[in-house]
């Protein structure tokens, strides 16, 4: 039998980085995939799939990861169930991360939130005035 998936989109939101009572740490975030095909409005369709990750890659997840940024994650399929407060049986589908992979750099996903702010060292061309005296040779 085989259990596996690979998604690539999109961060919803910050990871969410947890500890056990063990202390084992966990991570929770979701990430926005593209549906190959649009809808009957012409608009792109997505699924929102809830990923977790464990132990030492959680951590590495929450450093790392931010909202909007481009992520592929291997893994496999779960659905646990539990009783909520009204007596319910709630079921649970999510993706179990055994690898995560940052398809953008920190400065690219950083540049594309900060396309607004201007280039602090650019000069637009123009020659820069500088004395022989704040040169370091």
């Amino acid at each position: 039998m085989l259990n596996r998936i690979i998604l690539i989109g999109r961060l919803t939101r910050d990871p969410d980085l947890r500890y056990t009572p063990a202390g084992v740490a966990v991570t929770q975030f979701t990430l926005a995939v593209d549906r190959n095909f649009t809808g009957q409005s012409g608009e792109k369709e997505v699924d929102f799939i809830p990923i977790v990750s464990w132990r030492q890659l959680a951590e590495t997840c929450a450093n790392y990861l931010r909202k909007g940024r481009l992520t592929a994650v291997e893994g496999r399929i779960q659905v646990r169930n539990y009783e909520n407060n009204e007596g319910k049986r709630v079921y649970v589908t999510e993706v179990i991360a055994d690898n995560v992979r940052f398809l953008e750099s920190n400065s690219t996903a950083s540049s594309q939130q900060q396309s607004n702010q201007a280039e602090p060292y650019s000069g637009d061309g123009k020659a820069i005035d500088i004395s022989d005296d704040d040169l370091p040779f």
